[in-house]
């Protein structure tokens, strides 16, 4: 640390560091960028990591992942945010009238898999957890109630009542055909508009388009629920409006229907027949308005804070778990350890190989995006990082740390070759001193 303070490319190598925007684990690259007249040939401009600090360029890891990197999974938040309230409200290449479009804001819950410690509230007030007059004592000999009114930060919640007794084996498989599950809900509750609006489906889409965002949610017992916004457009996207009959209510009886009536096989192995899964009873469906509650700043900040988040709320890792690691070694909660273990442990079955369960054991068997939207439902991620980088570029050409020229009229050469990522020690002390504590 004191070395690097004294070297005199000190504040070069600050200027990096503020530049990832305090990523934890930059990415190191080593390489040159050349600009040529695309007319005469000539170079007018090299830009080469051979003067930088240990001859390298640090660029933000940019994981969303609020464990790994806080920084990076900020500026991850705050892209989804706008992505979802310019669903909502317009902007960024949505028209304002997106406004009058019936929109909802929906919860899909996993099924049961047996009971665990919850906290449940009543007026604002914690109730027991499982209290039961007549318990029964299962098989194992723990009897089937908790008397206790769980705290929000208690450890047991998520935990199941008796571990031998809870079905393992069928959360980890809902976790793995959930995306299966979102897809066929989607497509039913197409077919259901189309039915209710006396439409063919196939003629569906010349008058209506169905646009939602969603992002997937760990509960505590280790499974995903999705939190959606569900909205209906014309045939033309956010910029026409829906034909008349197809209202909110209309959307809430497709959504409740497809709730009810899709299903995913999880196929047989061993000796274990095959099994069906369904979205669990729990259905939330409620309309965002601009003002209330549920406005859209409300609905696009709840949603974007799980897009950074996953199955870490479980005692789970964050990163994955070769199949040969001992468990033991890992600082995890005793039911993350069996929900992984079911993984790797199904994850051998042939019948089972397509789901790539020990692949995704670190996420309970979880394999899909955690936030994903339909195409016409506003911007993309994609467009949004766009913008920004044409902003810094405009940025360095005004203060004169790029040349201005004409895009069309120059060839640009790039080299760039991985070297490595993080920080030593030292660094990252001073990196944390620099950025105000964000590692």
């Amino acid at each position: 640390m004191i070395a690097r303070l004294n070297h005199p490319d000190y504040d070069r190598w600050a200027n990096q560091i503020r530049a990832t925007g305090g990523c934890r684990q930059p990415i190191h690259l080593r390489g040159k960028v050349d600009h040529y007249d695309r007319a005469t040939g000539q170079l007018l401009h090299r830009y080469t990591t051979r003067t930088e600090p240990d001859g390298i360029l640090r660029v933000p890891c940019k994981t969303r992942r609020a464990t790994r990197c806080p920084a990076c999974a900020e500026t991850y938040r705050a892209d989804t945010y706008h992505l979802i309230r310019a669903g909502l409200v317009g902007g960024k290449g949505v028209p304002e009238t997106v406004t009058t479009h019936p929109t909802l804001f929906i919860t899909m819950t996993a099924p049961s898999f047996g009971p665990v410690h919850t906290r449940r509230e009543h007026h604002g007030k914690a109730q027991p957890c499982h209290a039961r007059r007549n318990a029964t004592t299962c098989p194992h000999g723990q009897v089937m109630s908790c008397t206790q009114r769980h705290s929000k930060d208690d450890p047991r919640l998520g935990e199941p009542l008796c571990p031998d007794c809870y079905d393992y084996a069928g959360s980890v498989l809902f976790n793995a055909l959930a995306p299966l599950l979102w897809k066929r809900f989607a497509d039913s509750v197409r077919r259901h508009l189309a039915k209710l609006g006396g439409l063919l489906l196939k003629d569906l889409r010349h008058h209506l388009t169905l646009s939602f965002a969603k992002v997937a949610e760990y509960q505590r017992r280790g499974v995903v629920h999705f939190h959606a916004v569900i909205r209906l457009d014309g045939p033309g996207g956010p910029a026409t409006p829906p034909p008349p009959w197809a209202t909110a209510d209309v959307l809430t009886q497709a959504i409740q229907h497809a709730a009810k009536a899709v299903t995913a096989k999880a196929p047989a192995y061993s000796d274990q027949p095959e099994r069906v899964l369904r979205w669990g009873r729990q259905l939330d469906i409620r309309p965002i308005t601009l003002h209330g509650d549920l406005n859209d700043q409300a609905v696009a900040g709840y949603i974007a804070k799980y897009a950074t988040k996953a199955a870490e709320c479980v005692g789970t890792l964050d990163r994955r778990i070769n199949p040969l690691d001992d468990l033991t070694l890992y600082n995890l909660r005793d039911h993350a350890r069996r929900l992984i273990t079911t993984c790797m442990t199904l994850g051998t079955e042939p019948d089972l190989a397509e789901l790539r369960l020990a692949d995704w054991a670190h996420m309970l068997g979880f394999r899909g995006h955690f936030s994903t939207r339909s195409r016409r439902y506003s911007t993309t991620l994609g467009d949004i990082r766009a913008d920004r980088e044409h902003h810094a570029r405009e940025n360095e050409i005004t203060t004169g740390r790029l040349p201005l020229y004409a895009e069309d009229a120059v060839l640009v050469i790039s080299e760039w070759e991985y070297a490595g990522k993080g920080h030593s020690l030292g660094d990252q002390l001073l990196a944390a001193a620099i950025t105000g504590g964000c590692l």
